[in-house]
């Protein structure tokens, strides 16, 4: 399978600018985590690249195809997005059994066996109308369409929503297998961080409508710390490095540090220093200034 890119993207709704200028090369068989704030135009960029919803400017390719209008290129793309169960006269409207049959219609790698075994597994009712489902009875279905599709992109918005810990936690095990299995890639964009952030083998975090950054989680991780003690000791500790999040309270500071290639925090200077996790990093990158 050819790597998915996106090559100069912006979208705009009439005068509100949603994303700008968005380069991003996702390649084959991985794992990506698709994180930012509300609001900060996740679902669109994913809509964009599944071809749901155009660009303003800009394009999406597979290898070298453009992916709009392009049917070949589009059966191994899956957006499985969140299901709105109160359209009472359009999904709503649909027993689950009629919805998975309609989005069979769309991937010709679908997997009957699958579906109908993750339906057992999430003990859902086949003749139950949609608009009658719980949250996480729709979040379900989101699932089962996105594996059963065999996309080979394959990408989750809020995939958890209204699960409870158990469900997710199977959810997480069932992503794992079918990656493991298949070498499939797939994009999860969730609110859950630090529950999830172990299965992502690549971060890519937006903010401000572009892309923030997009690295291999661990690596990321390796060179970000929390850095506290007195403020004067912490200045000193972390003089000439990137520093975020800023917290002080009265003569005690504490700062988030990222460091670039060769750099390192002070030694010798009575400060506290630890690793952060990826929640404590975006809440640092993107949190208030």
């Amino acid at each position: 399978m050819e790597d998915l890119i996106c090559k100069g993207i912006y979208k705009n709704y009439k005068e509100k600018s949603v994303l700008e200028d968005i380069n991003l090369v996702l390649e084959p068989a991985k794992i990506y985590g698709l994180i930012g704030r509300n609001g900060v135009g996740k679902t669109t960029l994913l809509s964009i690249m599944s071809a749901q919803t155009p660009a303003s400017k800009g394009q999406v390719f597979l290898g070298n195809e453009p992916i709009w209008e392009n049917k070949k290129a589009l059966c191994n793309i899956c957006f499985s997005r969140e299901l709105n169960t109160g359209d009472k006269f359009g999904i709503g409207a649909l027993k689950v059994k009629d919805y998975l049959n309609a989005a069979k219609i769309f991937y010709p790698k679908w997997d009957d066996n699958m579906a109908k075994e993750l339906m057992d597994m999430f003990q859902l009712n086949k003749k139950q109308q949609i608009s009658k489902l719980s949250k996480g009875m729709a979040s379900m279905i989101t699932i089962i369409v996105a594996m059963a599709s065999k996309a080979e992109y394959t990408f989750l918005d809020e995939p958890v929503a209204g699960l409870d810990v158990v469900a997710r936690d199977d959810f997480y095990k069932l992503l794992i297998d079918e990656y493991t299995n298949t070498g499939r890639t797939f994009v999860v964009s969730t609110h859950i961080i630090e529950e999830a952030s172990d299965i992502f083998e690549e971060v890519i975090i937006l903010k401000d409508k572009k892309i923030l950054l997009k690295e291999n989680t661990m690596e990321l991780l390796d060179r970000a710390y929390h850095v506290s003690g007195k403020a004067e000791d912490v200045d000193n500790a972390v003089f000439g490095l990137k520093c975020f999040h800023e917290e002080c309270i009265g003569r005690s500071k504490g700062v988030t540090v990222f460091l670039e290639e060769g750099q390192s925090i002070k030694s010798g200077i009575d400060v506290s220093i630890q690793n952060v996790t990826l929640q404590n990093l975006f809440v640092a990158l993107c949190g208030k200034e």
